[in-house]
């Protein structure tokens, strides 16, 4: 099978401002690739991702996995015949995903671009949030919660992995508080679950950090849409 193809058209998860003299841009996250800068990176699909798939809460459909990096989540989806788009900022993890596919003999569709600066003419099923929204500035999660509202259709889900840093300026990456992450994603337009544990729960991390992962589901801007059997 021939190498997946890489669009390129623009310069996933970042932006050129500077946090503690660090500029997030696609080449700082490049270095940090080319030099193993990786601790993010748990080498395999998370944990709660493959729980999510074998309860079946997230089934084949089309899934937007912005900030993918290397994208073993990618892989695995694509292997359970669902229809991918990935996006990473640097170039690196890209071209490393696109030859994972290929190996594999499977298909994603995976851009080199800013999550921020991304447009699709079709909503997305569900879209998979690990590692993007902790990396990226937090003065531009608003602007990402919006890109997110854009593109997920209303009743899709976001399958979202919220990073429990414990960072409180030295980030990437930065922490993504439940109370905070309620107040980014309100009720305007997404559903928490509540009394769900299949929903809501901790997901340790390798670099000795926790994620809560929630499920959320998006509504019409005025509240209403809600699936009956969320």
């Amino acid at each position: 099978m021939n190498d997946q193809p890489i669009d390129k058209s623009r310069s996933c998860c970042g932006s050129s401002d500077k946090l503690d003299g660090e500029k997030l841009d696609s080449d700082n996250w490049q270095r940090r690739y080319v030099a193993g800068e990786t601790g993010w990176d748990r080498g395999e699909p998370s944990p709660a991702l493959l729980h999510w798939l074998e309860n079946e809460e997230l089934q084949p459909c089309r899934i937007l996995v912005p900030g993918c990096g290397r994208g073993h989540e990618v892989v695995e989806l694509a292997s359970r015949d669902f229809e991918v788009t990935a996006i990473d900022f640097a170039e690196a993890p890209v071209q490393e995903l696109a030859r994972s596919l290929a190996e594999n003999n499977l298909v994603a569709a995976v851009l080199q671009e800013n999550i921020l600066n991304f447009a699709s003419s079709e909503t997305f099923d569900a879209v998979y949030e690990q590692t993007c929204l902790c990396a990226i500035d937090p003065g531009h999660r608003t602007a990402y919660e919006e890109r997110l509202a854009n593109h997920v259709k209303v009743g899709g889900k976001l399958f979202a992995l919220f990073m429990q840093s414990g960072k409180e300026k030295a980030g990437p990456p930065f922490p993504c508080y439940i109370d905070e992450m309620k107040s980014l994603f309100n009720e305007s337009r997404w559903l928490w679950p509540e009394n769900q544990p299949e929903k809501q729960f901790a997901v340790d991390h390798p670099a000795g950090l926790q994620e809560i992962a929630v499920v959320l589901q998006r509504l019409l801007s005025d509240g209403e849409g809600t699936a009956k059997n969320f």
